[in-house]
């Protein structure tokens, strides 16, 4: 794993973690890298300095840290770890149906429900310029299969 500081074009800064330099390549390169703040998918690396930690990180007190990677480090990942909890808690996962489901429902064809998922950004961008009421969420779903 290796974490990189990443900028945007509208000047927001944030950092974000990637199997490898290859994968962050193969990522901004298919179009699946996005601001956090804004999603425009003009992110660039920036100047990062290296982390060096003891084999024991601690506190500001000297007590022992457990950080894990899969817990929130800051109050900003805190904040987007509950909005992820809610959604997934309150939503129905559609995969990869995502455009074909919320145009069925913006059409009157399907009940009407809070659902998320995935769409390739030219059936996002469709989604929007008409008129279906959609939304980029500040995270990747996790794929639910069998």
């Amino acid at each position: 794993m290796i974490r990189y500081a990443l900028k945007c074009a509208n000047d927001h800064n944030f950092e974000s973690w990637f199997q490898s330099a290859a994968a962050f390549d193969t990522l901004k390169k298919t179009g699946h890298l996005n601001c956090v703040i804004c999603g425009t998918g003009d992110v660039e690396k920036t100047l990062m300095a290296p982390r060096v930690t003891s084999s024991k990180a601690v506190t500001s007190e000297g007590a022992p840290m457990d950080s894990p990677l899969s817990k929130p480090q800051s109050p900003e990942e805190n904040a987007l770890s509950k909005v992820r909890e809610h959604i997934e808690k309150n939503s129905e996962y559609v995969g990869m149906n995502f455009a074909a489901e919320a145009r069925k429902m913006n059409d009157g064809d399907a009940e009407v429900r809070s659902i998320y998922g995935e769409a390739k950004p030219e059936e996002a961008k469709k989604l929007i310029e008409d008129g279906v009421p959609v939304a980029p969420l500040p995270f990747v779903p996790n794929r639910k299969t069998n």
